[in-house]
This record gives C-alpha cells, sequence and structure tokens, in this order.
C-alpha cells in the first residue's frame, strides 16, 4: 500500500530526488532536462517523508496537454503509486486532449485510464559521422523575444499553443527559423537533442537537421516511422535504441495540412 505517501505539488526543490530515480532508472536526463521539463509543466512528486519516490507531469499548451516523468521507485511498483500519480496529473488536464508516450510496462494502466494507442516514437542516437554539407533552407536564430512566426509554424503543425515551450528551447537552446520551418538543438543527456522540426516535407527537414548536427558529438532524434527520416539517421551513425507507443485521450489535436513534426522535442514532451 502507499497510503502512508504524500501527493504534493512537485516544484524545483524535488528536482535532486527526481534525478536519482531517472537514475536508477537509467534515463539520460540530467538535473537541467528535469527543471527544463517543469518550465513548461505541472506536476506532483509522492514524498516517503523527505525522499521523491515518485513522479508525474503535465505539460500545459493551451487546450492540449502532454503527460510525461511518469517514474516510480522501484521499491514500490505494481502497489497502485503509478494510478496515483496519473489521476493527479490527469486532474490537471481536466477535459482537455491529452497524449502520452507509453512503455510496455505501463501501456496497460493507461488504456485503462482512456488512453488509445494511434502510433509509434522511434528514438535514435549516437556520435554523428558523415553529416552532409548540402544546401539548406535559408534559417535564421531566433530570439526569444521574437519568436511569433516560429509559433505559428508549430500551431499549425502541432494544433495546439506550445509558445511557452519554444520561448525555453530560444532560452536554453539554439532556435533557427525561415519560411521552410524551424528546427531546435539544446543540450540533453549526453549530448544534444534536435527538435522539434517542423517542415512540410521530409527533404526540408532532414536539410535542416543536417544543418544543425554536428559531426563528432553524441546526438538524439526523437521522430516516427511515418517521417520517413529513419534511413537518413542511421546514414550519418545514429542508431535505433527504442522509443515508445504514443497514445491520445479525446479530443485530439487538430493539424494544419501540409505543416507536419519531423522530429520531438523529446518523447516525452512530445
Amino acid at each position: 500500500m502507499t497510503d502512508s505517501l504524500t501527493i504534493t505539488a512537485f516544484e524545483p526543490r524535488h528536482i535532486p530526488g527526481a534525478l536519482r530515480l531517472s537514475q536508477e532508472a537509467s534515463w539520460p536526463h540530467t538535473a537541467d532536462d528535469w527543471a527544463f521539463a517543469l518550465n513548461v509543466s505541472r506536476g506532483v512528486a509522492a514524498l516517503e517523508g523527505d525522499r521523491v519516490v515518485g513522479t508525474a507531469l503535465c505539460s500545459e499548451f493551451g487546450d492540449f496537454v502532454t503527460i510525461n516523468m511518469i517514474i516510480v521507485d522501484a521499491r514500490l511498483r505494481g502497489r497502485g503509486l503509478g494510478r496515483r500519480l496519473m489521476n493527479e496529473v490527469l486532474a490537471i488536464g481536466g477535459t482537455r486532449g491529452m497524449t502520452l508516450c507509453a512503455t510496455e510496462d505501463g501501456r496497460p494502466l493507461y488504456e485503462k485510464l482512456g488512453f488509445v494507442a494511434y502510433g509509434e516514437i522511434t528514438q535514435f542516437q549516437g556520435i554523428a559521422t558523415d553529416v552532409p554539407q548540402g544546401a539548406a533552407p535559408a534559417l535564421t536564430l531566433q530570439d526569444k523575444a521574437d519568436l511569433g512566426h516560429v509559433i505559428a509554424l508549430d500551431r499549425k503543425a502541432y494544433g495546439a499553443d506550445r509558445s511557452r515551450m519554444l520561448i525555453r528551447l530560444a532560452e536554453t537552446g539554439r532556435l533557427y527559423a525561415g519560411d521552410a520551418g524551424y528546427v531546435a538543438i539544446r543540450d540533453f543527456g549526453r549530448g544534444q537533442v534536435i527538435g522539434p522540426v517542423v517542415a512540410q516535407d521530409a527533404d526540408t527537414a532532414w536539410a535542416m537537421i543536417a544543418a544543425v548536427a554536428e559531426a563528432g558529438r553524441f546526438l538524439r532524434v526523437d521522430t516516427t516511422p511515418a517521417t520517413g527520416l529513419a534511413d537518413r539517421l542511421t546514414s550519418i551513425g545514429l542508431v535505433h535504441v527504442g522509443g515508445g507507443t504514443a497514445m491520445y485521450k479525446a479530443p485530439a489535436r487538430q493539424a494544419e495540412h501540409p505543416w507536419a513534426i519531423f522530429a520531438l522535442a523529446n518523447q516525452a514532451i512530445g
């Protein structure tokens, strides 16, 4: 039983405990990665005394949310804590549409809570080699104070308002944009993550990824099979290392064709 645990609002002071949990679960996240996620989210932490033994975040993008960073101390798994944490963040989400990336272990719980599988998320990572040096679309480094164009493109491709996350990306990483779309790159885990990437077609998306990828650096790209980027990512040395099942709870987002998401901020946040 977990009745003796305290569930409280996740605050920055809980990040060291959350980091310990993620390290024990072999997640690549650093303290800065947790801080990034918390900056664009509200959530809860489960406490055993002062010790963080579970977390769950709800990233709020206007009228849509992403449920993420669901983690339970290994000692307490199978005792209902995961469901308690999920119920807390579902309450934050309310009646808004929701999405998450499920592991095989977590999927049965999410299905019981009303989530439906709709696709696959694939994670590629490794030391980048042989990055192509072809012509890329005209891209300009974006300042956080002037992201109107990027925010508009992202809303068309994603179907919800992620302006808060995009501002944070411009603050903590690099975000480049032009008429053909945009690409972001920031420090994450063992190296850097490229994403989101928004474009109208795979060739343009790949040209933007290649424009920011640095040979010799550890890179991660989270994408989907539908983007057609898998072979190109493996061609520069990245390896498919896993991913998860994309699940949603109605109402669904409404994206505007032909703009599309070709790479995620990461598989947790979307």
